[in-house]
């Protein structure tokens, strides 16, 4: 299949079928430049990373596990620099083109993934979200991506940044392949059953811009009605900035972590945006990171109050549809932050979240997320899949 948009990564595609009569079968699917796949190198993002590594001798379990399930593995895709992007641009490999929103970014790191399920180059693809990088994509592409349960999912094989946020994701087109999907990389079946309950979070709402807000009211009608009964709260007390400026000094700490001993055997090449955010990874405070600990912890006590058994809670997936391409960093820098408004209760809680497509803002998609209790991602899945056989 020819990559016309840049998705997958240069140089020789790898292919490999998936087990015959595997409930996946006759599926596709490309897996982001993080996940080991035997006998090809993992990339990362970056060209100084396979430098002086072994080339993987086994597939990462998620890889494995989508193989065994049937589906056939016909690539691996363009990822931000190690994962340490939002927006999918890189510099080394390019920025995936969205056929979704023409001239504008896929989101990121899981950019490859994304503009390749989005483009119909291939059935599912995985992604990792640490601070956001399926859920953003998801959004900016128009497409079902799920962030599981913190630890939920066995991430051998995967490159790690933050290991306290870090999860495997993947995406779909439609909700019908990613319940199959999400059956098999959940190991349970997707449950008739729906939550009873909706939380709307008003305050995310009333953070996104206003023609956010306003695309996404049909939805978040039609998925109360599914639901049967709904309320509407705050989900960050604190305020989310809050939320975010505490994600933003406990994952770049671990991510200066995870990477230190590669920097000071390599001295790698960097883009300027990553290479600063590993530096201010290096430089935060511990008083700062004793804060950001403590308000973890209230995270999680709020997002366990919002959601007992029975009840998930909605907001936009991110406040505003995917930014132009090649914009410079003094306007990317305030839009980082403010996807991070809305995406770091995802590292801080680790509840699941599934973003569901079907809005668009002046042509542009733009994600619903659902977000449930610990553990209850096939519950999710199983909302995505009755809203849009509602829809129908």
């Amino acid at each position: 299949m020819t990559d016309d948009i840049g998705a997958f990564v240069p140089g020789p595609r790898v292919r490999i079928e998936g087990r015959v009569g595997g409930t996946l079968a006759g599926l596709t699917f490309a897996a982001k430049d993080l996940f080991d796949v035997a006998g090809v190198p993992t990339g990362g993002g970056n060209h100084d990373w396979p430098i002086g590594r072994p080339v993987p001798a086994r597939h990462s379990w998620a890889v494995q596990t989508l193989l065994d399930g049937g589906a056939t593995l016909i690539g691996k895709t363009v990822t931000d620099e190690v994962s340490l992007g939002i927006l999918g641009e890189n510099a080394f490999d390019g920025t995936p083109r969205n056929t979704k929103a023409p001239g504008r970014v896929p989101g990121g790191s899981s950019s490859g993934s994304a503009a390749a399920v989005a483009a119909g180059l291939c059935d599912t693809a995985l992604g990792t979200d640490t601070g956001g990088s399926v859920r953003v994509p998801a959004s900016f592409c128009g497409l079902y991506g799920i962030r599981p349960t913190h630890g939920r999912i066995d991430t051998t094989g995967m490159l790690p940044q933050a290991p306290t946020s870090d999860t495997t994701g993947w995406f779909a087109r439609d909700a019908g392949t990613f319940a199959k999907v999400s059956a098999v990389m959940l190991g349970e079946d997707i449950p008739r059953a729906l939550p009873t309950s909706l939380v709307i979070a008003v305050d995310a709402f009333g953070f996104a811009d206003p023609g956010v807000a306003k695309a996404l009211h049909p939805m978040v009608t039609k998925l109360a009605a599914l639901i049967g009964h709904s309320r509407e709260d705050i989900m960050a007390p604190q305020g989310l900035s809050v939320w975010a400026r505490a994600q933003r000094s406990l994952q770049p700490i671990e991510a200066w972590n995870t990477f230190k001993p590669w920097l000071d055997e390599r001295n790698p090449r960097f883009a300027f945006s990553v290479a600063r955010q590993l530096l201010l990874g290096s430089m935060v405070p511990p008083a700062e990171q004793s804060w950001a600990a403590l308000m973890r912890q209230e995270v999680r006590g709020r997002m366990a109050h919002l959601l007992p058994a029975g009840t998930i809670l909605c907001l936009p997936t991110t406040p505003f549809p995917a930014p132009l391409v090649g914009q410079p960093l003094s306007v990317l820098d305030p839009l980082r932050d403010r996807i991070t408004c809305l995406c770091a209760q995802g590292g801080l809680a680790g509840h699941p979240q599934v973003s569901l497509p079907g809005s668009t803002v002046d042509g542009l998609p733009i994600g619903l997320s659902i977000i449930g209790p610990r553990g209850s991602d096939a519950t999710l899945v199983a909302v995505a899949r009755a809203l849009e056989g509602q829809a129908s």
